[in-house]
């Protein structure tokens, strides 16, 4: 008597998936923006990494790993005194405020249509910068003023 014979028999059930894959079977490959759309979404969403994971073809697993890697990245930015995914200076929204009374006045234009003075304020405190700074400069005072505030 074989082992086959010795397994309970059952109904034969139809396929209640079935897929198709079709090209030569590559590895896919995700651009860095891709995974952090993906990854992105389990926050979002609120839905667990299996669910977002099935949603988009991914394995749990592959996208456990992606969102430990963009942690990775975001600690050794911070530590690096960075933004995540940029490097050392980035741009920020500007809000131009028009001054209240009783404050100090901004400083004012140079004479003949030059450009004026940018404030930067980081907390209590207020950075002023000449349009002929260098940007090596800039960013070693707006370190230092960032650490202390």
């Amino acid at each position: 008597m074989s082992d086959t014979e010795l397994l309970p028999k059952s109904k034969l059930e139809p396929a209640r998936r079935l897929e198709v894959f079709t090209g030569s079977g590559r590895r896919r490959k995700w651009a860095p923006a891709q995974k952090a759309e993906i990854v992105a979404e389990i926050h979002d969403s609120g839905d667990t990494v299996s669910a977002v994971a099935r949603r988009h073809g991914l394995t749990p697993q592959q996208l456990f790993g992606w969102r430990r890697e963009a942690r990775r990245r975001a600690r050794q930015a911070a530590a690096n005194d960075e933004l995540p995914g940029h490097g050392a200076a980035a741009f920020v929204p500007v809000v131009v405020e028009q001054a209240l009374p009783g404050l100090a006045a901004p400083a004012p234009a140079k004479e003949g249509g030059g450009a004026s003075v940018i404030e930067i304020v980081i907390g209590v405190a207020t950075v002023r910068v000449a349009p002929d700074v260098d940007a090596g400069t800039l960013i070693a005072v707006l370190r230092a003023v960032r650490a202390s505030t």
